[in-house]
Parts: structure tokens; sequence; C-alpha cells
């Protein structure tokens, strides 16, 4: 099957480690693709979360992906979020086409893209980090109780529902919050003379023109959204932004099909949930 060329793919909080996190379906799309570059916005491994218990071989299979494509000569920039904030020590570490950075600026077609996870606008980030760490663990229970109740939905044949996302819906402060973080990420990019801001965080895809609050100037401001319920990414081709959304009729065959590549050999080399064991232990 041939693999569908994209210029730029831009992927956030997928939340490798976690109960939530949608690694089939990630891998399926990352297999069907062929970026010139992939951007991974932060979140990508759930460090806050990681449980040596809880790894399960779909998402070592993305790990593998992701490599596949740096062995391939594909730019990957990974951008930290909070969730994987303790990689932030490590920033400005590159090894071949990949770079592990904090954020990025890029030249795209001649206008200057802004890209950074955005947990830096979030109020409880910077000054409770427990009851933001609080928060994640509720969340990912919210997620497993709301997949084990679309089970039973599918089963009776109903629609699937999304509890966050009403909960988010319902709530003006959850709205407000939202809008908050769009505006100030729009502001800062104009005064920076960006053309572009592209964020992850608040798993809410969007591609929306925005003025400043100054009215000094407009921006693009861009959300990739998160593999966790809205299974989104952003996608750039032909000097045009999209928001991909996966659907399950889309996508036919067994993400867990492996590939011919020398798998063994990698995770021999590259012992991931070691790894993360040991971020988890110096963060705590």
């Amino acid at each position: 099957m041939a693999k569908r060329e994209v210029d730029i793919v831009v992927i956030s909080d997928v939340h490798l480690g976690t109960y939530g996190c949608h690694a089939k379906e990630l891998l399926k799309y990352l297999k069907s693709i062929k970026p010139k570059m992939l951007i991974l916005n932060g979140d990508i491994i759930d460090i806050w979360q990681f449980s040596k218990s809880y790894w399960p071989e779909t998402h070592m299979k993305v790990v593998r992906r992701i490599l596949k494509f740096v062995t391939e000569g594909i730019p990957v920039y990974y951008l930290t979020g909070n969730h994987d904030e303790m990689l932030r020590k490590f920033a400005d570490f590159n090894m071949g086409s990949f770079q592990l950075l904090n954020k990025v600026v890029l030249n795209i077609d001649g206008e200057k893209a802004w890209i950074f996870h955005g947990d830096v606008f979030d109020v409880t980030m910077q000054h409770s980090k427990w009851l933001a760490k609080l928060g994640a663990v509720g969340y990912d229970t919210l997620i497993l109780i709301n997949s084990f109740t679309n089970w039973l939905l599918t089963a009776i044949g109903r629609p699937k529902m999304s509890f966050s996302q009403k909960i988010k819906a319902r709530f003006k402060e959850a709205v407000k919050f939202i809008n908050q973080f769009e505006q100030t990420a729009a502001d800062l990019a104009v005064e920076k003379g960006y053309q572009y801001v592209i964020c992850g965080h608040i798993h809410h895809a969007e591609i929306r023109k925005m003025e400043a609050t100054e009215k000094t100037g407009s921006v693009l401001y861009l959300n990739s959204g998160d593999w966790v319920e809205s299974l989104t990414a952003l996608e750039y081709n032909n000097k045009n932004w999209t928001i991909f959304k996966y659907e399950p009729a889309d996508f036919n065959g067994d993400a867990d099909e492996e590939d011919k590549t020398d798998a063994e050999d990698l995770d021999a080399r590259l012992d991931v949930r070691i790894l993360l064991e040991r971020f988890k232990m110096e963060q705590d």
C-alpha cells in the first residue's frame, strides 16, 4: 500500500505509557504516511504516570516507528511537554536527524512558525504542579471509565461518547481556559513577529486566524489535539495546514504486524522501560 506523502506532521499529547493512549491507532497512522518532517510537540511519553507494569508492545512499536523515520533521515523534532518535562534537562541533544528541544522556530515556505507544547501558559503547572499531577491521574481514570462505557455502548449499538469533552463543554471555566490559552499564544506570537504559533497541551485541535488583543496584527494559531480522545494531528502539505482526524474505517490491516526490521536488536539497545523508570526516579 502506497504511503501518503506529507510535508510536515505535528503530533502531541500521545501519553505513551498510560491506559488512555491510542497507540494502535497512532501506529496505523504513522505507517500510512511518508512525512518530510515530523514534529512531536510534547507529552509523547508520559513520564509522570509511567509504571513498569504497563508498557504494552504497541507503545514500543510507536517508538520504533518514530526511530525508523530517524534512521531514514527524516528530520524529527521532539519538543518537551509537562508530562515528559524530565527530558528538558537534555534539551539541545541531537543525533542524526533527531533533535530534542523545548521549543523551535522553523521557516516554513518563507514564514516563521513558533512551535512549543504550551504548558508554560498553564497557571496550575507553574504554581501547583502537585495539583496538575493529581488532575492527570484523575483524567486517566476518567478515560478508563469512559473506555469501558463506550465498549458497552458499542455492544448495544449506541454511539460512543466522550466524558471529558462533555465536561469541558458544560463548565464555563474550562471553555474560558482554552480561549485564554489560545489568545495568549496568539498575542505572544504576533509580538514576536511570527506567522504561525503551534501548540499542544490542551487536547483541543484547532486551526484559526487570530487577532492580537491590541489589534496590532494577526497570526495563524494551530493546535494538534491529542491521541487520547481526539486522535488528531496537524498536516502541512502544498502550503496548506489541515487537521487530520483518525477514522477507523479509513484504515485496514493489523497495526500489530511487526515490520521486517531488526526489532529485537533495537530493544536490546533501547530498553525504554528502564530509561523511563530512571527519569521518573530523578523527577520524584
